[in-house]
C-alpha cells in the first residue's frame, strides 16, 4: 500500500506558511497532499484559463455526471470532469430490492469510466459506508485508479480489496481532513463532517470553472461522540470565496427540525441498562456505527458488564476500529462468544448484526434458534438500535415477533429513542446552504421525493428555481459561471451482482425469476422416434412451485392429453421444426392451465429425439 502524507517544510516560517495557505485557499501548509501548490502554480493556472477564455470566447465549464445516488438510496458515484481530467467521488453499492430474487448487490454501470479511464486522476471517498465504498473492488477489476480517503475509510476499503485479491495492486493514499490533493487541473480539499461513522468528510473541488462543494452524508452534531464538530467555519470561508455549485445529502430533506445528537442514544442506553438489571443485554446495530458501539462499551463498563461481539461484519469493524484507536475499552472488557459461558447472564452485553432483519445475520439466526453459540430465553433484554431501511420493515417485524415468542423483551426505535439518524434534517440543510451560498444547487443522495424536498429547502432560502436541478443518473450537467445545463447523457444504470457473476443477470433473467417465484414451473418431457415420428414415451409432466401433482391428478392427466394431441397434429402435418412444436405445446398448455387455475406458470417443453 502506498501511503502518501504531506509534511511541513522546515524552511517555512509561520508568516510564509500563512501566505502560502491564503494563496491556495486552504487552512494550513500541511493541508496539501501529493504536490505543494505555490503561488506561481495558481498564477499560471489562472493565466491558462484566462487565455483559453479569450481564445474560445466562452467561460470554463465543468461537467458533473452522477452515475448513482439519484432517485435511489445507495450506489453513490459522482464524476467531475474538466477537459482531460476526471475526479470520481465515492463508489458505492445498493442492496437489492424485493423484486430482485437471488441478487446479492447492485452496483453502478462503469461503462463511462472504462471509456475514459485515461482521464481519471483520483477516486476520493467521503466515508466508509457500503453505499459509498461497496463497489470499489468491482471498479478496480476493470480499471486502475488511485484512491484517497481518511484513515478509517482506508482500513475498511483495504478489507474489501483483500477479499478480492486487489490490495497489492491498488494505490491507496491516506489523508486527513483539512488536507488537499492535486488531481490534474483540479484540487480536492477534505472537510470534516459529522455522520454515523468516524472520519467522514465533505469535498471542496477546485476547478477552473469554480469551486464545487460535495457534502457526502452529513449532519450537524453540536456534541459529537468524536468531540469534533463539522467544520462549518471552512464551509463559510468557501462561501465567502464564491461557490459555483453545491451537491448535498438529501436523505432527511423531508424531515423538519434538526437531527438529534448521537449522545441522546447513550442516554437512552443508560436508562435501558438499569431496566435490564439481572438479564443479558443484546443490542443489534449497524456494524459501521462505531460511535454507537463506543457508547455501548461505555455503558457496559459503567454497569460492570463484559462485551461480546457476534456477526462477521461486526467483528471486523470492531477489530479495525480498536486497532486504529476509534474504539476505546479497558483491557479484558471485550470477550469472545465462547468466553460468555464463564459469566452470568446479567454480566454480559452482546453486540450483534441483524438490525435490518437480514435472514443470515446473527440476530435473525438467534431468533430462529439457528445460532450455534447464542440461544434466546426470557432472561434476554434485546435492543434493536436502528431504523428499518425502506423495504426491510417486514423482515424486522418478523425477527421481533420470533424473539418475543422465545420470551425475550424487545426494545426498538418506535418504543424508545435507541437510534438517531446520521443525516441532516431541514434546519441543518438551511445552515449549510446559508454558509456555502452556492450559485447552483444539485440535490443528491436520495429518492426523488427526497431530492424534491431538498430543492424546496434551497428555493425557500431565495435560490432561483432555474439554478436548481434535480438530475437523473447519466445526465451530463455542464456548469459554468454563466449557466447550468444538461448537455447530454452517458451510459448509466445498474449492474446486478449474483454470486461471482457481475452483470450476467439482466432484466430477462430477473423477469424469469419473478415468473418462477409467482407461478412456478411446469416441465413437459417427451421422446420421439426420429424416422417414424412416433411418440415413444411421454408426455411426462413435472410440476415445481405450481401444484402438488398428487392432489391435482385430473389437471395433470388433461394436460398430458392436450400435449399429446398437439404433438400428434404437428407430426401428422409434417411439422418437424422443434422450435415450432415447442411453441405450440407451450401456447396450448398455457391457455388450458390459465383457464383452469387463473395462473400462468413458466412452461418448459423438452423434446428428445432418438
Amino acid at each position: 500500500m502506498a501511503v502518501q502524507r504531506s509534511k511541513n517544510n522546515n524552511k517555512w516560517s509561520n508568516a510564509e506558511a500563512q501566505k502560502q495557505q491564503v494563496a491556495n485557499g486552504i487552512e494550513s501548509p500541511h493541508d496539501i497532499t501529493a504536490l505543494n501548490f505555490s503561488q506561481n502554480y495558481v498564477k499560471v493556472s489562472n493565466e491558462k484559463v484566462k487565455n483559453k477564455k479569450n481564445r474560445e470566447g466562452n467561460v470554463p465549464k465543468v461537467k458533473i455526471i452522477p452515475l448513482g445516488g439519484l432517485n435511489e438510496i445507495g450506489k453513490n458515484l459522482t464524476v467531475y470532469e474538466y477537459e482531460n481530467d476526471i475526479v470520481v467521488v465515492d463508489c458505492g453499492l445498493k442492496f437489492p430490492d424485493s423484486d430482485m430474487p437471488g441478487v446479492d448487490m447492485v452496483i453502478p454501470d462503469f461503462t463511462y469510466l472504462e471509456k475514459n479511464a485515461g482521464k481519471i486522476r483520483a477516486l476520493v471517498v467521503t466515508h466508509g459506508h457500503e453505499d459509498h465504498i461497496g463497489a470499489i473492488p468491482y471498479l478496480l477489476k476493470r480499471i486502475s485508479v488511485p484512491i484517497y480517503a481518511t484513515r478509517l475509510t482506508v482500513a475498511l476499503i483495504e478489507g474489501k480489496l483483500k477479499e478480492h485479491g486487489l490490495l497489492g495492486s491498488t494505490q491507496i493514499h491516506t489523508i486527513q481532513d483539512g488536507e488537499t490533493i492535486k488531481a490534474g487541473c483540479m484540487r480536492v480539499e477534505f472537510i470534516h463532517v459529522n455522520h454515523s461513522i468516524p472520519d467522514a468528510v465533505a469535498m471542496a473541488i477546485f476547478t477552473p470553472a469554480g469551486i464545487i462543494v460535495h457534502t457526502g452524508d452529513f449532519k450537524i452534531d453540536y456534541t459529537p461522540i468524536e468531540s469534533k464538530m463539522i467544520n462549518l467555519g471552512r464551509l463559510a470561508q468557501l462561501g465567502e470565496k464564491g461557490v459555483l455549485a453545491l451537491l448535498a445529502d438529501s436523505t432527511n430533506a423531508e424531515r423538519p427540525g434538526a437531527t438529534m445528537t448521537e449522545r441522546k442514544v447513550g442516554q437512552s442506553f443508560r436508562s435501558l441498562f438499569r431496566d435490564a438489571e439481572g438479564r443479558r443485554i443484546i443490542i443489534a446495530t449497524f456494524a459501521s456505527n462505531i460511535h454507537r458501539i463506543q457508547q455501548i462499551i461505555d455503558c457496559a463498563q459503567e454497569f460492570g458488564r463484559k462485551v461480546a461481539v457476534s456477526g462477521r461484519s461486526m467483528e471486523s469493524a470492531v477489530q479495525i476500529a480498536k486497532e486504529l484507536g476509534y474504539l476505546k475499552a479497558e483491557d479484558g472488557l471485550i470477550i469472545t462468544l465462547d468466553d460468555m459461558n464463564h459469566y452470568r447472564s446479567e454480566e454480559i452485553v452482546l453486540i450483534t448484526t441483524g438490525s435490518q432483519g437480514e435472514p443470515m445475520a446473527a440476530l435473525s439466526r438467534m431468533a430462529t434458534g439457528d445460532h450455534r453459540k447464542v440461544g434466546i430465553s426470557k432472561d434476554d433484554f434485546i435492543i434493536i438500535s436502528a431504523t428499518p431501511i425502506p423495504g426491510n420493515e417486514k423482515h424486522v417485524t418478523r425477527v421481533v415477533n420470533d424473539l418475543l415468542k422465545l420470551g425475550a423483551e424487545v426494545i426498538y426505535e418506535s418504543m424508545y429513542e435507541v437510534h438517531v439518524s446520521g443525516h441532516a434534517c431541514q434546519d441543518e440543510l438551511r445552515v449549510v446552504h446559508s454558509l456555502v451560498k452556492p450559485k447552483y444547487f444539485i440535490p443528491i443522495h436520495g429518492e426523488y421525493k427526497h431530492l424534491r424536498a431538498h430543492a424546496k429547502v434551497a428555493a425557500s432560502l431565495g435560490m432561483p428555481e432555474e439554478n436548481i436541478y434535480i438530475g437523473e443518473i447519466g445526465d451530463v450537467i455542464e456548469v459554468s459561471q454563466r449557466e447550468m445545463k444538461v448537455s447530454g447523457t452517458v451510459d448509466a444504470g445498474r449492474v446486478l451482482v449474483d454470486g461471482l457473476g457481475v452483470g450476467d443477470v439482466g432484466s430477462i433473467v430477473l423477469r424469469d425469476r419473478r415468473h418462477l417465484a409467482q407461478d412456478g414451473l411446469i416441465i413437459v418431457v417427451v421422446t420421439i422416434e426420429s424416422v417414424s415420428g412416433m411418440i415413444i414415451s411421454g408426455p411426462d409432466i413435472v410440476s415445481r412451485g405450481f401444484v402438488y401433482v398428487r392432489e391435482a391428478e385430473e389437471l395433470m392427466d388433461e394436460s398430458r392429453a392436450i400435449v399429446k394431441t398437439v404433438l400428434e397434429n404437428c407430426l401428422a402435418s409434417s411439422k418437424t421444426d422443434w422450435s415450432t412444436i415447442k411453441l405450440r405445446v407451450r401456447d396450448e398448455l398455457s391457455a388450458y392451465i390459465f383457464k383452469q387455475t387463473r395462473r400462468a406458470p413458466m412452461i418448459l417443453p423438452i423434446i428428445m429425439e432418438i
